[in-house]
């Protein structure tokens, strides 16, 4: 990447969200908003023609969708860098699905816009000095999830994903546990477990997701299964497919 400024476009059905986003950007250093976008389809010709950077991209949004925007941009050489902007959680796991660098929950904060900001920087210029192009499918080198929001009686709830003690599937939900409270979100245990850094996180069942640091210690039942006993005094089967997980942490 050149030490230009980096090229935004903004996508968003909202105009008063697209409007905040223009004035947030304006008082950013660096930054050259080369136009806005009201639909998914708009947004591929707007991108084919301008060749931004960066696409603040609206995920909910008639015809086609955030998501499907990007994957029609994912096969540009180079494709432009995504950063979702969307008021609904859900989105989060199929947004770094499709290689987004980040994503931002409206109303946008100005420091969380700046690190985004940052992020894209940073993830271009690690593809411009690898002088490879990243598939779109995968998540990008460092790039794992950082939060994410739930519902409760008060409205939406950000959780932190350093804080999470261990997540548990629920049928089509997981269950986020942060001490004695718990979230329900709705994602695949499949896909979360990719969005999760594995140096944090470690798969123990196909219904379990342990942050490694709150495991504090492995024992055999009577039948020789592993359980792992939990910093809360709770305890975690493991299954027979991760057995293999608990040995690495054990370094045998």
């Amino acid at each position: 990447m050149d030490d230009g400024p980096l090229k935004v476009l903004v996508v968003d059905d909202e105009p008063l969200a697209t409007e905040r986003l223009q004035l947030l950007l304006a008082r950013c250093e660096g930054v050259d908003l080369v136009g806005t976008a009201s639909d998914g389809e708009g947004a591929v010709r707007m991108a084919e023609a301008l060749s931004p950077d960066l696409l603040l991209l609206d995920i909910a949004m008639p015809g086609l969708d955030g998501i499907d925007v990007a994957r029609a941009l994912a096969g540009r050489q180079p494709p432009p860098a995504v950063v979702f902007v969307t008021a609904y959680d859900q989105f989060a796991v199929a947004a770094f699905e499709v290689a987004a660098v980040d994503y931002l929950m409206k109303p946008v904060e100005p420091q969380r816009l700046e690190r985004a900001l940052a992020r894209t920087r940073a993830h271009l210029e690690r593809r411009h000095d690898e002088g490879t192009l990243l598939e779109p499918s995968t998540l990008a080198s460092g790039q794992y999830l950082e939060e994410f929001w739930a519902s409760d009686l008060t409205g939406l709830v950000r959780i932190a994903v350093r804080d999470i003690d261990r997540v548990s599937a629920e049928r089509d939900y997981m269950r986020l546990h942060v001490g004695p409270r718990s979230w329900l979100i709705h994602h695949s245990m499949s896909a979360l477990e990719e969005g999760l850094d594995p140096s944090i996180f470690v798969r123990l069942h196909r219904s379990a997701i342990v942050r490694r640091d709150f495991i504090v210690g492995f024992q055999r039942n009577p039948s020789g299964r592993w359980i792992a006993r939990l910093a809360d005094a709770t305890e975690q089967p493991v299954g027979r497919l991760y057995a293999d997980n608990v040995r690495a942490i054990a370094g045998r």
